[in-house]
């Protein structure tokens, strides 16, 4: 089946890596493809490949958007973006021809579908060669109409308060 986790709330990636977590306990391996995250500051890599590394196969792509002096987020799309998300795709697409997992997430796919870093119809195609036993996780903000459609679960985490809106800003371990 095909999961979508969407929303402005916090908790999607977090919600798919549960997922995971619950996926490897049972014995079965995982292919986790992060679009548009590029970078080294995810910190939850880092566990995944030291602890679950023969269980999760983990693939990261995208620039890293947090500029390194100023620790601001850059929210333009540009080539290097379209390229990054095409080569994501074409990892998934890589990973549902072994059939070897029994769970795959694709992570941030949705804003990225959303903000033109990969193509809508790209995605459904790629969705099109999924093999039957390998369930799906679709996450990101703003999933398209075409995704939701396609999945067979939409949850919706709705944003109620952040501490962000506050002046707190993201922390090391707890929010990346």
């Amino acid at each position: 089946m095909i999961q979508l986790f969407e929303g402005h709330g916090k908790g999607k990636t977090t919600a798919a890596l549960g997922t995971a977590l619950r996926a490897v306990g049972a014995g079965h391996k995982v292919a986790i493809v992060h679009f548009d995250k590029g970078g080294t500051h995810y910190f939850e890599r880092d566990t995944i490949s030291k602890y679950f590394g023969d269980r999760i196969e983990l693939h990261g792509t995208g620039r890293d958007r947090i500029d390194p002096d100023s620790g601001r987020f850059d929210f333009t799309i540009t080539d290097v973006d379209k390229s990054e998300g095409e080569r994501g795709l074409k990892i998934v697409s890589d990973i549902f021809a072994r059939d070897e997992h029994k769970l795959v997430i694709m992570d941030e796919i949705n804003s990225s579908a959303d903000l033109g870093i990969v193509q809508i119809q790209r995605v459904l195609e790629v969705l099109d060669h999924k093999p039957d036993g390998v369930e799906l996780i679709m996450t990101g903000r703003d999933a398209p109409a075409e995704f939701k459609e396609r999945a067979h679960l939409v949850t919706e985490m709705k944003l109620k308060k952040h501490y962000f809106y506050s002046g707190v800003p993201a922390r090391e371990g707890l929010d990346f």
